[in-house]
């Protein structure tokens, strides 16, 4: 490096030095406040929860509003989610159940949303998800709910209506899908695996540039990579992360049809979440099958000014043509016009559930 240069540098990168080190002071100082309020927390409610959903959220919020940048609003949340995670995990570590194995999906939206500082329950399906919360073995989990290409994951929306677990939390990520096998070519490759939903968010691709290869479901993108890296015939459809974790070389990149393809994920958990300023509430809705309920069954919302966000319908599996209605609605359920609204369609709908109010993201 030229002498000049480095010259110019050094009073810049001592500076940066300096500041890293008063950036680490702080965080040990957020660190052993975030300590006694854990101590004031557990004196008061020794089995209370320690994370708080709404808390962390309005903690993210605050600081994007006061800043001025250069730092982006998403660096802000990326690495405040970071802190907060390990500030939380010197007082407990946080249970975290999501579809696996290792390289999933899941996994990523489950360290995006709750940091790193988690203890990993790589579960193999979205049930064993539910149950290992459920039955104390997790404190929270992550589970996919809609594709922006294939829509729901109706699997989920099953278990949401007959778990009583709650929504905590939504998480959307980019789905940048890879082909991967051992050698990183398709020489010897006979069949290529992963989830039905990533295989259908694929299939235009695999139909152009892989028509000899069969399609076999896998129980998730993960799984899929685990079986090629001990297979040579197989090809996987998964994020980089998983090649990465299995030692796969990748065939091509960036393989969705559509580039701007996205998954929503809910974290679910049993806790009810406090309003945080900025939330959603999902709710589970079914009316009698006649001409028009739907539109009675929405009428309270416009009445009462509580914007729908999602709609999406599951058949009710009576046999009579009915169904559930998934709706989320803007703002808490504790906020006045969404509670009203909620007891007007409780009063007039066949079925009632809400699932949970939770930050939005």
């Amino acid at each position: 490096m030229d002498d000049s240069l480095t010259e110019r540098l050094r009073p810049l990168r001592e500076r940066i030095d300096s500041l890293d080190e008063q950036i680490l002071e702080l965080l040990n100082q957020r660190a052993r406040a975030a300590q006694e309020v854990g101590a004031v927390k557990h004196a008061f409610d020794a089995d209370g929860p320690v994370f708080k959903p709404e808390r962390e959220a309005m903690v993210v919020r605050r600081l994007q509003d006061a800043n001025r940048g250069p730092f982006t609003g998403q660096a802000v949340d990326a690495v405040w989610t970071q802190i907060i995670s390990a500030c939380r995990g010197l007082e407990s570590a946080l249970t975290v159940a999501y579809l696996g194995p290792q390289g999933s999906f899941s996994e990523q939206a489950a360290y995006e949303h709750f940091g790193q500082s988690i203890t990993p329950l790589r579960c193999n399906s979205f049930d064993e998800v539910f149950r290992a919360i459920e039955a104390g073995q997790a404190n929270v989990g992550m589970v996919p709910v809609e594709n922006s290409t294939e829509g729901a994951v109706n699997r989920t929306l099953d278990l949401l209506l007959n778990s009583p677990l709650k929504v905590l939390g939504e998480r959307s990520i980019k789905i940048h899908h890879c082909l991967m096998t051992r050698t990183g070519t398709l020489d010897g490759v006979l069949r290529v695996m992963a989830h039905p939903q990533a295989l259908a968010q694929c299939q235009s691709w695999l139909t152009q540039h892989c028509p000899g290869l069969a399609r076999d479901a896998a129980s998730s993108n993960a799984e899929a990579a685990r079986v090629a890296a001990g297979d040579s015939t197989v090809a996987a459809i998964a994020g980089t992360t998983a090649a990465t974790a299995w030692n796969l070389g990748i065939v091509a990149s960036g393989i969705q049809d559509d580039p701007q393809n996205r998954t929503r994920f809910l974290a679910v958990g049993a806790m009810d979440t406090l309003p945080s300023g900025h939330d959603k509430t999902s709710v589970i809705l079914a009316v009698p099958n006649r001409a028009g309920a739907v539109y009675e069954m929405l009428a309270p919302l416009a009445e009462h000014g509580v914007s729908m966000t999602r709609l999406e319908s599951r058949p009710a599996r009576t046999g009579q043509w009915e169904y559930y209605f998934y709706v989320d609605l803007l703002g808490h359920r504790d906020d006045a016009p969404v509670a009203q609204a909620l007891a007007a369609l409780k009063k007039q709908v066949a079925f009632f559930k809400v699932l949970g109010s939770y930050p939005a993201q």
